[in-house]
């Protein structure tokens, strides 16, 4: 079977209704980036990074896989897929894809802040006093600024294999994410589907597709492309 790699942000899940990387204004959610995603922020005001992070799992627990994600399973029928996802969201997981790797962590997990191997699911309110089994503060499994990306050689692994690369719903100005496309041969034809794409046909020696439509419609439209060939 053929390979494709996925690589998605936060354009995928936006249609699902929630809500994108940062506002225009550089806020998210209402909060500089560093108060809320970074050790700074997470040393100077801990209440306020976990009441955050506590806010957004609780509203991820309301959303479903749309039919970008849904669509993305059908690939599984002729190719093998594996899923690159910017996203902290679970939503390919529930959608049914069988491969998914997070590179910035994920939002129903915590884990240990003095032992980053204890790693645990967590849907409910993560407080302060929450602590692991060596009895140390849990925090957000989520990749900070400034943070290293542990899975980033596993998903230049995963893309050096690629037979074709998918890019969905991303800025590619997110790294070191951006970089993964400059892991797959030369030869890869690679799809970018995004309504206002940041990349020119002509970054790369790769043949690109651009598809400028939200993710639901152009993932569904390249998806039976792809598998009625």
């Amino acid at each position: 079977m053929k390979k494709i790699v996925v690589l998605t942000g936060a354009g995928i899940s936006a249609e699902s209704g929630i809500k994108t990387f940062r506002d225009a204004d550089g806020l998210w959610e209402g909060h500089d980036i560093l108060e809320v995603a970074s050790p700074e922020g997470w040393r100077k005001n801990k209440q306020l990074v976990l009441d955050f992070y506590n806010k957004r799992r609780a509203q991820l627990l309301t959303v479903s896989p749309n039919k970008a994600h849904t669509c993305l399973v059908d690939l599984e029928k002729k190719y093998s897929v594996s899923i690159i996802t910017q996203n902290v969201d679970d939503l390919h997981e529930r959608a049914g894809s069988s491969h998914v790797l997070h590179l910035h962590g994920e939002l129903l997990k915590v884990r240990s802040t003095s032992n980053p191997n204890l790693v645990y699911r967590w849907e409910k309110e993560l407080l302060l006093g929450n602590v692991c089994e060596e009895n140390s503060q849990l925090r957000p499994h989520i990749v900070w600024f400034g943070e290293a990306v542990p899975m980033f050689e596993e998903a230049v692994s995963i893309a050096e294999k690629a037979d074709i690369l998918i890019i969905i719903g991303t800025s590619m100005q997110v790294y070191p994410a951006a970089n993964l496309i400059h892991y797959v041969s030369q030869d890869v034809p690679i799809y970018f589907i995004d309504p206002k794409p940041m990349i020119a046909k002509n970054q790369l020696s790769n043949k690109i597709t651009i598809i400028s439509k939200k993710a639901s419609t152009g993932v569904c439209e390249l998806v039976k492309q792809l598998v009625d060939i």
